[in-house]
């Protein structure tokens, strides 16, 4: 596959921006990681021989008595009996962190929050949860729901300045009105009073702060469009009788695309940001989650135990720095007047 001249030169020169390319590589493999972290960190180990047989419970729950135990319910691997009914028939093959986001740790030396140990690499927090892996799962949330909450505010962004910039006049001047007056309302209190009014979920929170995050792009889309729109090569096109949305789709979106993405690693930075400050407050996800944030909140409530605080500022910190000079990669990269080739 052939790539096209300016194609070409704009991935010359988002490689030029070393520190977003290599940024670029660093997230991506973070995340990858992240994406299976059942597999770096679970307090199920990852195969089972056994009389024989293979088994994987990171796939698939089996009871106990599949083991030879005593009870129907799902076997826990780390129970002692559990383990010697194993390990006199076969052996297990562990991830290399044995604890999941919500194992609690009930061999602490010291009472919990304990300090890192060869077990607990990064310690546990105030209920006795190992914070390593608490850091790895909170990882993938967070982006995820900002990924998903940066595209899906992108689309509607994107469709709503389109629209505006296209076609103007009256209806330009009514949605310009109304995102200046949903704008002008005070954002943060109306998160804090949704959130406390319905039950806290990743669903919900994205239905929530997605109510505030699709105007960011609309005003950058709407010039676009309204630039582009008096351009000859639309305007032929619609004397030749295309429909409004293909001239739009076709010929006037590739410009304007080009602003939105050099926005859409701030816009997933700003989304991580929401998420966590929410988390933060304890309007964030469900008790007990894997969440940043609310490793944060432990860090302030456990001063006593700097591991915490330093682990999710060092967390945080690291990915959305990251974040950030990936961005300004891509600024770079669609820049018309950088050139490295």
């Amino acid at each position: 596959m052939t790539l096209s001249p300016i194609t070409q030169r704009r991935l010359a020169q988002f490689k030029a921006n070393k520190r977003g390319f290599y940024s670029f590589w660093i997230f991506l493999t973070l995340l990858v990681l992240c994406v299976g972290a059942e597999f770096i960190s679970n307090d199920k180990p990852l195969l089972v021989k056994y009389d024989g047989g293979y088994y994987t419970p990171v796939f698939k729950n089996y009871p106990e008595t599949q083991f030879g135990g005593d009870f129907e319910t799902e076997a826990d691997y780390r129970d002692p009996f559990v383990k010697d009914l194993i390990n006199e028939k076969g052996w297990m093959v562990w991830p290399l962190i044995r604890f999941s986001y919500d194992t609690i740790n009930y061999d602490l030396p010291t009472p919990a929050p304990s300090k890192p140990t060869l077990e607990n690499i990064l310690g546990t927090d105030d209920q006795g949860r190992d914070v390593a892996a608490r850091v790895i799962y909170g990882f993938r949330i967070s982006v995820l729901f900002g990924l998903a909450l940066t595209i899906i505010s992108s689309i509607i962004g994107i469709t709503a300045g389109a629209f505006q910039g296209y076609y103007g006049g009256r209806l330009d001047l009514i949605m310009q009105r109304v995102i200046e007056v949903w704008s002008s309302l005070p954002s943060l209190y109306i998160l804090i009073i949704f959130s406390a009014m319905f039950i806290p979920g990743f669903w919900t929170l994205l239905f929530i702060l997605l109510l505030f995050s699709w105007v960011g792009l609309v005003d950058v889309v709407r010039a676009e469009f309204l630039r582009t729109r008096n351009f000859d090569y639309v305007k032929a096109a619609n004397a030749l009788g295309v429909s409004n949305l293909t001239i739009m789709r076709r010929h006037v979106l590739p410009n304007a695309m080009v602003a939105t993405l050099t926005l859409m690693p701030f816009i997933l930075t700003g989304s991580i940001t929401a998420l966590t400050s929410l988390d933060f407050l304890g309007l964030g996800l469900p008790p007990g989650s894997a969440s940043l944030g609310e490793l944060l909140a432990q860090g302030k409530n456990n001063l006593q135990a700097p591991w915490l605080g330093i682990t999710a500022f060092l967390s945080l910190a690291i990915m959305l720095s990251l974040l950030t000079f990936i961005g300004e990669a891509v600024r770079d990269a669609f820049d018309p007047r950088k050139t490295n080739l």
